[in-house]
């Protein structure tokens, strides 16, 4: 037979708290007033500072939440008494780094003579190697225009274009002479006198003729290189002046005539077309015009002659030459 349990007849203090269902602040507080540590702690100094420390700082978690609601004015007031007392701050910094601050060394001061002589100095210097470096770079140019001048009279004169390896000339914009005529203008604004005499001669005796005896030009370049370096040419040398030439060679007059001569024979390429848009062929010593083969034209070429039949309205004062340019705008 097994033994018995131990029991006894004594009445027992049974705290079941434990079981019962407590809410957390519930059992804080139960555990702060039963327990003797809380006891102990109310007792000691320390202790009573913590809970002052911890009281005050729920005290100071509750005011700044309750800023936080304050109105959109007075954050704006309290954002602008901050910012003055940053400034206010800053300010007396600076000023106290002033006061501390060591003045700067004077450089020596000059007589108003010395000044003006300085400076002169200093620009002549500065303007001396600015325009001979500028000068170096022209006369670069004018060597590289002369070096290519001298190879084309060499080697391709009466043709358009000097092939530079082969050294043979070729007509590849209709046998006007393009390279003769389009270099005109620019030695006359370099100043290279002895390539202008050379040039407004050749044109005064070759160009009248391949005019008359040349056949298909294109409208486009023909215009830009041989009618614009014609007027330009007429232009340069002081035609409009109606003075004497400026530059060695034939007279002015002579740049203009060809001018015209060569874009009464052009405007075939506007009055054959039946429409506004030029057709971009013509044949000079027939005085006609076609259109390319495709049957295309070229809508910027043909709206950027303009400027040339414009000028030689506006010398000859015959409006055609405007009037039928225009017409593509």
């Amino acid at each position: 037979m097994s033994k018995s349990l131990p029991y006894s007849m004594k009445d027992l203090h049974y705290d079941n708290g434990k079981f019962r269902h407590r809410s957390a602040s519930k059992a804080i507080s139960q555990a702060l007033l039963t327990s003797k540590v809380n006891r102990n702690f109310v007792k000691c100094s320390t202790g009573k500072f913590l809970g002052l420390l911890l009281i005050g700082g729920l005290v100071y978690l509750m005011m700044t939440h309750t800023s936080a609601h304050y109105s959109g004015s007075q954050d704006i007031a309290n954002d602008s008494e901050s910012k003055e007392e940053k400034n206010f701050i800053v300010n007396g910094t600076n000023r106290l780094k002033r006061l501390l601050r060591r003045p700067p060394k004077l450089p020596p001061r000059l007589s108003p003579d010395e000044i003006i002589l300085s400076n002169t100095s200093t620009h002549e210097n500065m303007n001396s190697s600015a325009n001979s470096k500028w000068l170096s770079k022209q006369q670069r140019v004018k060597d590289s225009f002369i070096h290519a001048w001298s190879g084309y009279k060499r080697y391709a004169m009466d043709y358009d274009e000097l092939m530079p390896l082969s050294h043979r000339g070729v007509d590849g914009l209709g046998g006007l002479g393009a390279t003769v005529v389009d270099a005109l203008d620019t030695a006359m604004i370099m100043g290279l006198n002895e390539i202008v005499q050379e040039a407004g001669s050749w044109i005064e005796t070759h160009l009248p003729e391949r005019l008359n005896m040349k056949g298909q030009v294109n409208l486009f370049e023909t215009t830009i290189r041989i009618l614009g370096g014609l007027l330009s040419a007429y232009h340069l040398s002081g035609g409009e002046e109606g003075g004497n030439p400026l530059y060695k060679g034939p007279k002015s007059n002579i740049y203009l005539e060809n001018a015209r001569n060569l874009a009464d024979r052009l405007l075939t390429a506007f009055t054959s077309s039946p429409s506004d848009v030029p057709y971009s062929d013509v044949i000079l010593h027939e005085r006609s015009a076609h259109p390319a083969p495709d049957g295309l034209s070229s809508t910027a070429e043909v709206a950027s002659l303009q400027l040339e039949f414009n000028y030689l309205s506006f010398l000859t004062g015959d409006p055609k030459y405007s009037t039928e340019a225009m017409k593509v705008l």
